[in-house]
């Protein structure tokens, strides 16, 4: 073992090359950030239209911008051709331009706000909302133009806090500090190695998933055929979606979320499909017509969807105010701790104080103070910015005027500044949650007849693009300053990512839109989010007189079970310190997602638990080491695999085989059939 692997922090990077920011942000490192991010746009629009359950990407988007430009050098190096090494620095741009373009697959509300404005969502829903002035075409046109006029404004927003945050108040960004570690663990001669034999998991895993996803097609040939709609618990469960679809994508997304989250779901599986709907059920033609489709939000998907929404509306709203206070109580202190000593730094100012700093953080405070990016341009971006979107939002969507986006923008920065403050104390974005409250008063302002719908949700979009990019941007700033990576190269690296998703998001989303029916509760991509979104909307623009019979009870009732389940969990963290409890409370939100769209995809993850339970027991640091490998390995290879399947879709090819499963009294019947006794 070398030297350099026993040293710690900066002390290992003491010698090395530290580029100017110019040359952190290099051809080779945009190239590979566009090839991945086209990799990790599929992934994220994958989920999102089939659960909307999005674990963090940023390990294996470091760990895969790691192998191919390492890969790149070492190649050069043995022609003797290589002129730049590759550094740390240039890797955290990598890193940070992949998860910048992914990260707009989600805010830019393909498989949410954005869908739920297209005339097949309204009509799927209905509620008397499916009018030509609450719905908009979907054209890839408009949606680029859409995303971008609204996605770079959130850049300019807070950056002037960026001192203020990383140095004077010392977020720790939970994300963006592991992404840290990790980068600067892959550039030591002990991290080179592992990371050659992490990359060389992901690979074996990728191939695995891609393989057995190409398997799985050949027994695809109908509705109701193939792996994906295997009966594992008997048929009586399957018509209550409980049973394992062999999807190696949420296997491996349930090996990177935490294992509340995976119970939390499977559970709210159990209350919902198991015990809820089958009771509502026996009251068909007494709360609900009996005539009515099982799509039909004044039915049985009513109680489904607006269960899901009063939860979710709980949750949110509960950690918006917790959140709000949170922020307050903290600058209170900070502000308080002011007066009683002089900080080490100082924030206003370029004046630091390194000398009582230890060699570490005096580094890091050295190289972040050094490219330093006026507040005079933030102030002036975000201005501009807003001004260009606010015309171009109200011309796009005439429902929304542009007083209504003016207001949003005017309240969006300090939303922003308390979810980038909070996410850097808990790692916890809430930008879906600011965007529900922004549809439910948007759509509520404009009303039902004069398109509130769609202005609420055009303004949730607004809302999230602004509050999401502004937390990832400064999550990229505490990265930067953990691995030395400039201020200048972060933001533009972001903002070269943010490019990248406004153009690529569309671009998969309509190759999606156009190969599956995308939104549809009994197909292969349900988008619930979809649903639930335009059902909020709709819930702001009509009032309750929009949900059937017994549903309001229903949904309060969820509601306030959510809020308590929140302020049970909280409490405990604070009084109980002994046995930890609070680790057992279930999380509302993953509790809600189940009651649309049932427990199939909920049994995947929890097996994707228990695999990295029974690792962890084996030998728990090799599972430390390899299980985010495997994971982002099978959710790779799942994911990529719908590209050449909806190829073969567009393509009009079948698969040769239909595997379907029939209880034995319905196979005798088809016997007989196909006898002809």
């Amino acid at each position: 073992m070398g030297e350099e692997d026993n040293l710690k922090g900066e002390e290992a990077f003491k010698n090395s090359y530290v580029p100017k920011w110019r040359n952190q942000i290099t051809i080779r490192s945009v190239v590979t950030s566009f090839i991945l991010s086209i990799v990790f746009n599929f992934i994220v629009c994958k989920l999102n239209f089939s659960t909307g359950i999005i674990p963090s990407l940023n390990v294996a988007a470091g760990l895969l911008g790691f192998a191919v430009i390492k890969s790149y050098t070492a190649l050069l190096n043995k022609c003797r051709l290589l002129k730049q090494p590759f550094t740390r620095q240039e890797n955290t741009v990598i890193q940070t331009c992949i998860v910048a373009s992914s990260g707009i697959a989600f805010s830019s509300g393909t498989g949410s706000y954005l869908l739920a404005m297209s005339p097949y969502i309204s009509a799927e829903v209905g509620g008397g909302g499916d009018t030509p002035i609450n719905t908009k075409v979907l054209s890839l046109g408009w949606m680029i133009g859409f995303l971008f006029a609204v996605s770079f404004v959130g850049l300019f927003s807070i950056m002037p806090l960026r001192k203020l945050m990383v140095l004077k108040y010392k977020l720790t960004y939970p994300s963006g500090t592991a992404t840290a570690h990790l980068l600067n663990s892959l550039h030591t001669p002990k991290g080179a190695k592992l990371a050659k034999k992490q990359v060389a998991m992901l690979f074996k895993s990728f191939l695995g998933s891609f393989s057995f996803g190409f398997f799985q097609w050949f027994f695809n040939g109908g509705d109701g055929c193939g792996f994906s709609s295997f009966p594992t618990f008997g048929l009586q469960a399957f018509d209550q979606k409980f049973y394992f679809d062999f999807s190696c994508t949420y296997v491996g997304v349930g090996m990177i979320c935490p294992y509340i989250i995976n119970i939390s779901l499977l559970l709210g599986s159990i209350l919902s499909w198991g015990i809820m709907w089958p009771l509502i059920e026996q009251k068909k033609g007494d709360w609900y017509s009996a005539e009515l489709s099982a799509k039909s939000l004044s039915g049985i998907q009513g109680y489904r969807v607006f269960g899901a929404i009063a939860m979710m509306l709980g949750d949110g709203l509960y950690h918006c105010i917790s959140m709000l206070l949170q922020v307050a109580y903290n600058l209170k202190v900070q502000y308080s701790k002011k007066n009683e000593i002089s900080s080490s730094v100082n924030p206003e100012g370029d004046d630091y104080q390194t000398s009582e700093l230890d060699f570490d953080e005096a580094r890091r405070v050295e190289y972040f103070l050094k490219d330093q990016i006026p507040n005079w341009v933030a102030c002036t971006g975000y201005v501009v910015l807003a001004t260009v979107s606010i015309v171009t939002v109200s011309h796009i969507f005439p429902p929304l005027k542009w007083y209504h986006v003016l207001v949003a923008y005017l309240i969006a920065p300090v939303l922003a500044f308390c979810n980038a403050y909070g996410c850097g104390l808990t790692d916890w974005s809430l930008a879906s949650n600011y965007g529900k409250i922004a549809i439910i008063i948007f759509s509520s302002w404009v009303g039902l007849p004069n398109g509130g719908i769609l202005a609420g949700l055009v303004s949730c979009g607004v809302m999230m693009s602004i509050v999401s990019t502004a937390s990832d941007l400064m999550q990229d700033f505490k990265t930067g300053y953990l691995t030395l990576a400039s201020p200048r190269s972060m933001f533009l690296s972001q903002v070269i990512g943010t490019a990248m998703g406004c153009i690529m998001s569309p671009l998969i989303f309509w190759f999606f839109y156009k190969a599956y029916t995308l939104g549809d509760p009994l197909g292969s991509y349900p988008a619930p989010y979809a649903q639930v979104y335009r059902g909020i909307a709709l819930l702001g623009a009509k009032g309750f007189s929009s949900l059937p019979k017994h549903c309001l009870t229903l949904a309060i009732i969820l509601f306030c079970t959510s809020v308590l389940i929140n302020i049970i969990h909280d409490l405990l963290i604070r009084y109980e310190t002994k046995y930890k409890i609070h680790r057992y409370i279930p999380n509302p939100m993953a509790l809600a997602i189940p009651f649309y769209l049932g427990g199939y995809f909920a049994i995947d993850m929890c097996i994707g638990s228990l695999i990295l339970f029974i690792w962890e027991k084996k030998n728990k640091q090799k599972s430390k080491d390899f299980a985010p490998a495997l994971a982002s390995g099978l959710i790779c290879g799942d994911s990529l695999w719908s590209v050449p399947a909806a190829i073969l879709s567009l393509a009009g090819a079948q698969s040769p085989i239909c595997m379907k499963f029939l209880s034995a009294s319905v196979n005798v019947k088809v016997d007989k059939f196909l006898s002809g006794k």
